[in-house]
């Protein structure tokens, strides 16, 4: 199998839609580029962000919860979620989340300078630099993630012996893989093993890996099956088609081709600026849009 070569989507729990609306955009700087419902419980909304263009490496995604059932972080998550921005623009970011309020640490944890915060619903962020300077300070993709496996060795051999990534030198406390693609994905895995997290508001669903179309997600359907991972079905999610896998740390790791893409029902101008659903829950709109709330688009 050819290796992953970067990570396609994170997708995670929070609260309040327009909480989480306005951090991502207005605090980040991320587009809202689709605002559909989460395809397995259509009550709740499904927000995607990411760059202008929705480029594949930069999406992160949020089923918003409207009530006060919050999540324990530990392990079977990923953790923290790291965002990569341009060369020498650090000092902006702190800055930046500074005057907004947010508390801020400097650390060294993806093995270079760090900035690390959480999100207006206690989900873990950081801030790590890039190679290549630019004219904006913006979030240019993901950077990586820390993921909270329960069973680091069986997690590494999935990431390097199957999925491709390279191993890196890293602290004793955290173990840290490469993606081969030329966006250098980081992630890094904990040690040792936490205590089984609980999902709810505050923590992350699943991790998205970039596969090229549904013919190569099948190949991967079935070496995995051959390993002995077990796979859900290949589910159509519109904009992409996807395999879903419990990874030996019992992760949730899911499989996503790069298209049809999120111009599928919009124009890229339009991006994010309508609520979209699915041909199979069209039927019920106006049930939704008098359940959902109003997003301050």
């Amino acid at each position: 199998m050819e290796a992953i070569k970067r990570i396609h989507h994170i997708s995670a729990i929070v609260g309040d839609p327009n909480e989480n609306l306005r951090f991502y955009r207005d605090v980040l700087g991320l587009r809202l580029v689709k605002q559909t419902v989460n395809f397995d419980d259509p009550g709740v909304y499904h927000l995607y962000f990411g760059d202008y263009h929705d480029t594949p490496g930069t999406i992160i995604t949020f089923f918003p919860w409207t009530n006060d059932n919050y999540g324990r972080k530990g392990s079977g998550q990923v953790g923290r979620i790291a965002f990569r921005v341009p060369k020498d623009s650090m000092d902006h970011w702190h800055d930046h989340l500074t005057k907004q309020n947010i508390h801020v640490e400097k650390t060294q944890l993806f093995g270079q300078d760090t900035l690390e915060f959480d999100d207006i619903h206690g989900l873990e962020l950081a801030i790590v630099e890039g190679d290549t300077a630019a004219n904006q300070p913006d979030i240019l993709s993901f950077h990586g993630a820390v993921l909270l496996s329960a069973n680091p060795d069986g997690t590494e051999n999935l990431l390097t012996d199957m999925m491709g990534l390279k191993k890196l030198a890293s602290p004793n406390d955290h173990r840290h893989y490469e993606t081969v693609g030329e966006e250098k994905h980081h992630i890094m895995t904990s040690m040792p093993p936490q205590s089984r997290g609980r999902f709810g508001i505050g923590t992350v669903h699943h991790i998205a890996w970039s596969v090229p179309d549904v013919e190569v997600l099948e190949e991967w359907q079935s070496s995995l099956q051959e390993e002995g991972f077990r796979t859900t079905v290949i589910k159509d999610r519109h904009y992409f088609n996807s395999v879903y896998i419990p990874e030996k740390g019992n992760v949730i790791f899911e499989l996503a081709t790069d298209g049809p893409g999120f111009d599928l029902d919009e124009d890229k101008a339009s991006l994010g600026t309508a609520l979209k659903l699915p041909e199979q829950y069209e039927h019920k709109r106006q049930e939704y849009e008098t359940l959902l709330p109003e997003l301050d688009i």
